[in-house]
């Protein structure tokens, strides 16, 4: 230990003296603060340059993501997730969905299904968050990704195609759409764990069309089938389409 402090001592005593802040000279303090106050005034007198907003790129290869993720793709995925929700929130400009290329945003949402196929996040965030912007043509194309990839694993993505159904139907106003939606859902979804009602959209959308009579032979069908067995359910399609038939009786004009 004694050399230790022997060291330290020596290397204070070689140390020149410090001089105390108070032997600086008046003039060079009132420079420095006229420095201060001109580079205040600068930054204060230059524009400020305008918010630009960077363009959602191409996502990274298959093969870039397999070497990159050293066999976990998981992290990879929801990291990607973040980046992609996060991407319209950029320095000093905040982007409207409707201004995003769907086109590129497609793409980054197909490429983070093939890193995650089980993963729910693109296709409801191609429903709930990019489908519901008030742009017909980008809605359309969200939509009809979500009807895509459902098909990939229906029993798996049934819910993001309910909901797309009901955007067609309430947001879209498109009948055709929406009711290719719920088509798919009753054709093309065989686990118990899909709800009943999931199944049964095209009936109540067919009610809801007033369009009662292809709904009733659609409901005979899956009656016979077994898509329909539950008695209370059975009830309440039937007193739908009866509610359907009475209010299209009660406008239909009179002779």
């Amino acid at each position: 230990m004694s050399i230790w402090r022997a060291a330290i001592a020596r290397l204070r005593a070689d140390r020149p003296e410090e001089r105390s802040w108070r032997t600086v000279p008046g003039a060079a303090w009132s420079a420095l603060a006229l420095a201060l106050c001109l580079q205040l005034l600068l930054d204060a007198g230059l524009p400020r340059p305008p918010a630009s907003a960077q363009a959602l790129g191409a996502p990274p290869a298959a093969s870039t993501i397999a070497l990159a993720s050293l066999s976990d793709p998981l992290p990879m995925a929801k990291a990607f997730n973040l980046l992609l929700q996060a991407h319209d929130n950029q320095p000093g400009k905040s982007i409207p969905f409707a201004e995003l290329d769907y086109t590129m945003l497609r793409r980054w949402l197909e490429r983070i299904l093939e890193i995650d196929p089980r993963g729910p996040y693109p296709l409801f965030a191609a429903s709930r968050l990019y489908g519901e912007v008030p742009d017909a043509k980008r809605q359309r194309l969200m939509l009809d990704f979500v009807h895509e990839q459902f098909k990939r694993d229906p029993n798996l993505r049934w819910a993001a195609l309910a909901h797309a159904a009901h955007v067609a139907r309430h947001r879209l106003r498109d009948l055709d759409r929406s009711r290719a939606y719920a088509r798919s859902l009753r054709e093309m979804t065989s686990a118990e764990r899909v709800p009943a009602w999931a199944r049964q959209m095209e009936i109540l959308l067919l009610a809801d069309l007033d369009e009662t009579a292809t709904a009733r032979v659609l409901l005979g069908a899956m009656i016979e089938s077994g898509g329909v067995r539950d008695a209370g359910e059975l009830r309440f399609l039937m007193a739908r389409l009866e509610e359907a038939e009475a209010r299209r009786g009660a406008i239909a004009p009179r002779p």
